[in-house]
């Protein structure tokens, strides 16, 4: 942890951003983490206090696909490696720009790297000092390896470069999955037991598996993907950082996503969207949602000036490392129970829906008292 030197506001309204600071993606990355710490249990619990056809399906984008397709809940974290992307254009190609010496700027990738692999080691119980359940792979070690690889083609390309090397992933995923055969399967075969990946993880990483018992969610073949997703936010930072209107901007970020989300869906009748072995088209239809609703929070909240309401998910976004983490050490709903228990009994069918919104609330202000206290984790 270490304290931010800005000067911040003493009441609500997020505080003046510092220059080149887009407002939007911090809003948007605090969108997109509410919903894995508290938000996705309030949908659930909406659907139990309020079952009708609508709250159903609402209940059902907020469940993962099985296999091949996509749901809301689907876009939860390939959102997240485009918004690590969107900001390196805005960190790292800027000093680039300011002749920024390279051998510590890549001190600076490979420490973050290493800091975010271990806390992701942390995260899934290496302090349990148990060799035989722990998993290696991981949502923060799969944000730490994209992060670098994105930063060393970010360090190393232009823009035209950037285009080509992610489309270039993109469709060597496909070629790796359709042509190279899986012993005793053959080749191209994209089901849970028999795709190319989770052979790939079966032979080269330990077990336990994640989130499927064939392969890893977050193993090796499947990385190349996702350092794809994290290039698309990569060009949709340059975009935003270009000499182009405000106005112009935003249109550009919602044709990209248009764009992907045709290409994704079109291209899926042959290489179909599944989120466990983060097809190409995956990515892309990700992509193309994420473009949007960037496009989306980037013309309210930067353009249109519209900040205030954004100020909820500011304060997650500006700390979303910390309550990823705070999410699996601490315990919210017996932290909000203390305040909320002798209330609970009086509130009938009502309850589900006030326990969930409640331990959302105390993750909050959780982070509340740390933006006050102008405390962020940095790694």
């Amino acid at each position: 942890m270490r304290r931010s030197f800005a000067a911040m506001p003493k009441a609500s309204p997020p505080a003046p951003l510092p220059s080149g600071r887009v407002a939007s993606v911090d809003a948007l990355r605090g969108f997109d983490m509410f919903w894995i710490t508290g938000g996705e249990e309030v949908v659930h619990s909406i659907y139990k206090v309020f079952p009708n056809p609508t709250t159903a399906v609402l209940d059902g984008q907020f469940e993962h696909v099985r296999w091949a397709g996509f749901h809301f809940y689907d876009l939860i974290f390939p959102l997240f490696l485009f918004l690590v992307g969107v900001v390196l254009p805005f960190s790292l190609t800027r000093r680039l720009e300011a002749a920024a010496n390279r051998s510590q700027l890549y001190r600076h990738i490979v420490t973050r790297l290493l800091l975010l692999f271990l806390l992701g080691l942390v995260y899934n119980g290496l302090l349990d000092l148990n060799v035989h359940t722990l998993r290696i792979s991981g949502v923060l070690q799969r944000i730490a390896l994209c992060y670098f690889f994105a930063s060393v083609v970010v360090m190393n390309t232009r823009v035209r470069g950037l285009a080509i090397v992610t489309g270039g992933i993109l469709v060597a995923y496909w070629l790796i999955l359709a042509l190279v055969p899986v012993p005793g399967v053959g080749a191209g075969v994209l089901t849970p037991e028999g795709n190319l990946a989770g052979y790939v993880d079966r032979l080269l990483l330990p077990r336990p598996f994640c989130c499927y018992k064939f392969g890893d969610n977050e193993g090796i073949l499947s990385t190349l993907p996702a350092v794809a997703a994290t290039l698309l936010g990569v060009l949709a930072g340059h975009w935003l950082r270009s000499n182009q209107t405000p106005q112009r901007k935003a249109l550009g970020l919602t044709a990209a996503g248009l764009a992907c989300l045709l290409t994704g869906f079109v291209w899926g009748h042959w290489f179909p969207i599944i989120k466990n072995l983060w097809t190409s088209t995956y990515v892309l239809v990700a992509g193309g949602w994420s473009l949007l609703l960037l496009a989306a929070f980037y013309a309210v909240i930067d353009v249109w000036g519209f900040r205030r309401w954004s100020f909820f998910f500011t304060i997650i976004g500006m700390n979303a490392i910390t309550i990823y983490l705070a999410w699996r050490l601490f315990d919210f709903a017996a932290i909000a129970s203390v305040f909320t228990h002798g209330l609970i009994s009086y509130l009938g069918s009502f309850q589900p829906l006030f326990e969930a919104t409640s331990v959302a609330a105390a993750a909050w202000l959780f982070l509340w008292f740390l933006y006050r206290q102008r405390i962020f984790l940095k790694v």
